[in-house]
């Protein structure tokens, strides 16, 4: 089996069990404490991600670094998947997790790409209209870009929608370069 598919299996199951017990927000604090966790040190992430090292040590190790931080169900799952040597998919188990709860909650993350660092009032005004186009609650990641000239790019899933300046110039240059002229 695929790596991917077997995060999106376990992100599945804990997604599942955070409905039964209305616990998403302590499962999204807790993913968060454990990526940061394993970002926090490459010596952390490589005594976690070990294969060598024996899961009980790992597990105590982890119910004292996250003692308090996270629920006693949410660290449950954390020694299930050391326990199934899955230890490795924690990271790719989160951003399924997360994609998982974005749905649920109609967000949709998008990437808007502008010419110029937009300012607060901008920005909001990006993330309304778009919300509104779009019908789900926008996160947008925003990136500048000065070759766009002026305007906008968004991307979202497998979609792009380029109301920027820079496309608007090249298609009315190959609009004025296939008009046909008029006889003299």
């Amino acid at each position: 089996m695929r790596a991917g598919t077997v995060a999106r299996s376990y992100a599945e199951a804990l997604f599942e069990l955070g409905e039964r017990h209305d616990a998403h927000d302590d499962f999204a604090q807790g993913l968060n404490t454990v990526t940061l966790l394993l970002e926090s040190d490459p010596r952390v992430r490589a005594f976690i991600e070990s294969p060598k090292i024996d899961v009980r040590l790992k597990t105590d190790a982890l119910r004292e670094a996250m003692a308090g931080q996270v629920s006693p169900l949410f660290m449950n799952f954390v020694v299930v998947v050391l326990e199934k040597r899955r230890q490795r998919l924690l990271h790719p188990m989160a951003a399924a997790y997360r994609e998982l709860l974005d749905e649920k909650l109609g967000r949709l993350h998008v990437q808007v790409t502008l010419a110029h660092e937009p300012d607060d009032a901008t920005e909001q005004s990006i993330v309304a209209e778009l919300s509104r186009i779009l019908g789900r609650i926008v996160i947008p990641h925003i990136a500048v870009e000065p070759a766009l000239l002026g305007g906008i790019v968004v991307r979202y899933a497998d979609r792009v929608l380029d109301a920027s300046l820079r496309r608007r110039l090249v298609s009315l240059r190959h609009r004025l370069l296939d008009a046909a002229l008029p006889a003299a």
